[in-house]
């Protein structure tokens, strides 16, 4: 099974974070259109076909890959957004 990278997870998360907290203080078409691509992708990634669940599946991700690793070479230390 491919594993998606825990970067660009993470990269993801925090884009889709980012968007929800903008559409929450006001609606903009345009971050509305990219809050779905990011919502899509996250889907694809991580092999399910509904946001919060991508979101678990990428939290368990990056939280398994992390309590294994101390530390990453890019200097990640395996701390999720998503809680």
């Amino acid at each position: 099974m491919l594993v998606p990278d825990r970067k660009v997870v993470r990269e993801l998360l925090t884009r889709y974070a980012s968007l929800r907290i903008a559409q929450a203080e006001r609606h903009v078409p345009t971050a509305a259109r990219e809050l779905e691509d990011v919502s899509y992708t996250l889907c694809v990634m991580m092999g399910t076909s509904v946001i919060h669940d991508a979101i678990a599946e990428a939290d368990t991700l990056l939280l398994t890959k992390g309590r294994s690793e101390a530390a990453e070479p890019d200097g990640e230390n395996g701390l999720t957004l998503v809680g």
